[in-house]
């Protein structure tokens, strides 16, 4: 589709929001969402977006797919996250939170959108992004039990803050990440 590559090289969607807990700049789907809408109006476009929890390795996860039409061709992509039990949030925010995260990686494939250190726009935050998806940051300190840095985190977990915000700015041993989620 000659339009997608015209759309993907139109689209810009700067890290506009501020995560201060993780000290990190982001974007979100709905600013991927805010910015696509006049692109596909002006090449005549329509967007859609599902959402469907799949079993993969006996673990849940929420698979968005975020699809692309014009009158004659269709593309698909799919973004995932793991559907799991966040601290002080209902079933239902816990499922938004994975319905937003998969949908987010499904735009961002879709339109080709760069989460890596290369990405110009998150020079600024590149120590605070690890490379690949699945890769661990080496460069962050390593969260300890019973120290000033896990009482703020526990607490932080309380008020919204998600175990991926954490390790984002830290390391997790298995025991520390199930003392947090207690």
């Amino acid at each position: 589709m000659k339009k997608l590559i015209k759309i993907q090289n139109e689209l810009k969607v700067p890290k506009g929001n501020f995560n201060s807990f993780g000290k990190y700049k982001y974007r979100s789907a709905e600013d991927i969402l805010e910015a696509i809408k006049p692109i596909l109006l002006a090449n005549d476009c329509y967007l859609t977006l599902t959402d469907e929890i799949v079993e993969i390795g006996g673990k849940l996860f929420l698979k968005a797919t975020a699809t692309i039409k014009d009158e004659k061709d269709t593309i698909s992509i799919n973004g995932f996250a793991e559907m799991g039990d966040h601290k002080g949030m209902s079933s239902e925010q816990c499922t938004g939170t994975a319905s937003s995260y998969a949908r987010k990686y499904a735009l961002n494939g879709l339109f080709l959108i760069d989460e890596t250190e290369s990405d110009p726009d998150s020079k600024d935050n590149a120590k605070d992004v690890p490379k690949a998806k699945n890769e661990v940051n080496t460069d962050l300190p390593w969260l300890n039990e019973n120290t000033a840095e896990f009482t703020k985190v526990k607490e932080a977990l309380k008020n919204g803050y998600s175990i991926e915000d954490v390790k984002k700015k830290y390391k997790l041993s298995k025991k520390v990440q199930e003392l947090l989620n207690q």
